[in-house]
């Protein structure tokens, strides 16, 4: 069965690691879905999902960001990042949607470039600056599968975990 690691924990697995980077505030749990995509595909697998529930207080900015950072550095080494670039469904006016996302996506793709991480993107339909993501991925980054749906997008990550 795959093993799916939430915040805030820090197992070391043996094997490859598929890390779900992509919006959660104002995202639907694709999360969910991504997770059982992988199992069904490759069940050994282990997924880094750091979209998990917090009670009232308990939500720590620096343990999360610090939790993100050791697991996606981790899938880089061994294993796969995979980008899900939701549509937004819920729009808070504070924060614009998927700023963290796209602030990882660049930078991921320079350290794909540098470090030959390995990474897959997948496109929701109506996701607002896709366009633009395809056409950079397209110049600089044309190895990187670029997908249409979460499901193409897992395929891709599970190939890539066995190349």
């Amino acid at each position: 069965m795959s093993r799916v690691i939430l915040p805030p924990h820090y197992p070391e697995p043996v094997g490859p690691l598929v890390f779900l980077a992509g919006p959660i505030q104002g995202a639907p749990l694709w999360q969910v879905e991504a997770s059982r995509l992988l199992h069904e595909l490759r069940p050994e697998l282990h997924v880094a999902n750091p979209r998990r529930d917090y009670l009232p207080g308990e939500f720590d900015y620096a343990a999360q960001v610090d939790w993100e950072t050791h697991h996606l550095r981790r899938a880089a080494t061994d294993g796969v990042i995979l980008f899900w670039l939701a549509k937004e469904e819920t729009h808070f006016c504070e924060r614009a949607y998927a700023q963290t996302t796209r602030f990882e996506l660049a930078e991921w793709m320079v350290r794909h470039e540098r470090d030959g991480a390995k990474l897959v993107v997948g496109l929701d339909a109506g996701f607002t600056g896709a366009r633009y993501i395809r056409r950079r991925f397209a110049q600089d980054c044309p190895g990187v599968p670029v997908c249409d749906t979460l499901r193409a997008a897992c395929a891709a990550a599970v190939r890539l975990v066995r190349a």
